[in-house]
């Protein structure tokens, strides 16, 4: 059996069918997972994506006859699902004997809906897929009853099914490496614009889950609340095959990397001990960072560490059940500044549904006053799968039908939240007022001068300053 995954674009093409190159992607490895489960199986599988070729919906249809698989898997999210709707119903015109699947989070909490709303759309996969797709394809191939795969949802007749929810996989060492050679696209991690991976770069994925609870997270439904890490050996395992590739950075892409310091550190130690030369990128939580971590990150290899420092107010931090605090935020930056940490990016969330100005002032005042390299403010965005949406839906604030697809800020449907307009203009003041501060751009310059990371950043980036700086300005 033939199949095809596709990583559809997140973008609407325009009436112009423009194309849309990705400048900020990751490999898509969700899929990559699913189609080096599969080949290992022996199917025949191939894989696009397209926002890294930059194919238009023609162009991503023309391949899909190319290829002419059984099954065509899609992976959409947040607004790719458009894009995805539109290759679905091509697909279908031109080859209506192909299933079309669907996969991922945005798909696992719309099943239903994404079913009575696009016909082209076969079958939903919810949660992990590796061991489903693998049940889903075998029982396409001998024409068996999907009833008995768990984990999906479909169309009986005139009825939608969903099977019950399949377990989730214990054992992330059992599961393949995923083949990268599938793809051929250029992926460089960027922010606002700049390229801060100017190397081959990729992703990779060391755990899965997060036991924290924060209300705007789906990570917390999808994965049950639950943490599973690979083993170290396996890891190191992946590395060790990514450095023979020629990849020279990498990022991190954990739900929850940091949260378990002890298994941080001896990957770390291995990494330094297997003489792995390679630059790479993390997420760290404020209420778990100290300094023997940070500084074993540091000496092997992590140049930029992602924090989500949320809110300066505790009563917001509460509200959204993050579970840190002011302090902790500040402790945690001095912490990685200490210990060598080339970048710091600090996250920020505006806009609860009944924060009030003074609240978000004292947000934007207070990244001001963190030793970060990187502010990026953020408007509380509301889609399904979180507990912000549910309780928002209870209350009878979210429209479910209008917002289900297109997720949008709690600011525009909280009668109690500052206008999301406002909310914009406060958030692109702060970054120019952070980026213009004498003492700001001073440090910046003595610390890139020592570091050789920051240096080649701003090599590869000298063309496109004046760009950078307005994505900054407009990152919200």
């Amino acid at each position: 059996m033939k199949v095809s995954f596709i990583n559809p674009s997140p973008n609407e093409e325009p009436v112009a069918m423009k194309r849309i190159h990705a400048i900020a992607s990751f490999p898509p490895l969700g899929i990559l997972y699913l189609a080096t489960v599969l080949i290992g199986r022996g199917e025949e599988v191939s894989v696009l994506d397209q926002p890294a070729k930059g194919l238009t919906v023609e162009e991503t249809v023309e391949w899909v006859e190319r290829e002419d698989p059984d099954v065509l898997g899609l992976s959409p999210f947040g607004t790719s699902g458009f894009t995805s709707a539109r290759l679905s119903r091509e697909v279908k015109k031109r080859r209506p004997n192909t299933t079309i699947v669907y996969g991922n989070y945005y798909a696992t909490f719309n099943a239903e809906r994404i079913l009575r709303k696009y016909p082209s759309v076969d079958i939903v996969v919810r949660g992990e897929g590796e061991e489903t797709i693998v049940d889903l394809v075998d029982s396409i191939d001998r024409g068996g009853e999907l009833g008995d795969v768990q984990g999906i949802t479909f169309r009986k007749e005139s009825d939608i099914v969903s099977t019950p929810d399949r377990p989730l996989i214990r054992d992330l060492d059992s599961i393949p490496i995923p083949d990268r050679s599938l793809l051929d696209g250029d992926y460089h991690n960027t922010i606002a614009g700049a390229k801060i991976a100017v190397r081959k770069f990729t992703s990779i994925i060391s755990s899965r889950g997060c036991v924290h609870r924060c209300k705007f997270c789906s990570c917390t439904k999808f994965a049950r609340g639950i943490w599973r890490p690979r083993s170290v050996e396996n890891t190191m395992e992946e590395l060790h095959y990514l450095a023979g590739e020629g990849y020279e950075q990498f990022i991190f892409v954990d739900d929850s990397f940091t949260l378990n310091q002890r298994r941080v550190i001896e990957l770390c130690r291995r990494m330094r001990e297997d003489r792995l030369d390679m630059e790479w990128i993390c997420e760290g939580r404020v209420d778990n960072c100290s300094l023997e971590m940070f500084r074993e990150l540091a000496r092997a290899g992590c140049k930029i560490v992602f924090f989500g420092i949320e809110s300066a107010n505790q009563r917001i931090l509460d509200y959204y059940n993050k579970r840190i605090t002011p302090q902790q935020s500040v402790k945690a930056m001095r912490t990685a500044r200490k210990a060598g940490i080339d970048l710091i990016h600090g996250s920020f969330i505006l806009g609860a549904p009944d924060e009030t100005r003074e609240e978000i002032r004292n947000t934007l005042e207070f990244a001001k006053r963190l030793p970060i390299d990187i502010p990026q403010f953020n408007i509380l965005g509301v889609y399904p799968g979180t507990e912000i949406w549910s309780e928002l839906e209870s209350k009878g604030v979210l429209n479910v039908d209008e917002c289900w697809e297109t997720p949008t800020a709690a600011s525009k449907i909280s009668p109690q939240a500052v206008p999301f307009e406002e909310i914009k203009r406060m958030g692109q003041e702060a970054v120019n007022e952070f980026l213009s501060r004498p003492g700001f751009i001073m440090d910046q310059v003595a610390r890139t001068l020592r570091s050789r990371f920051r240096m080649g950043i701003v090599r590869h980036n000298l063309s496109r300053l004046d760009a950078i700086r307005y994505n900054i300005a407009h990152i919200i």
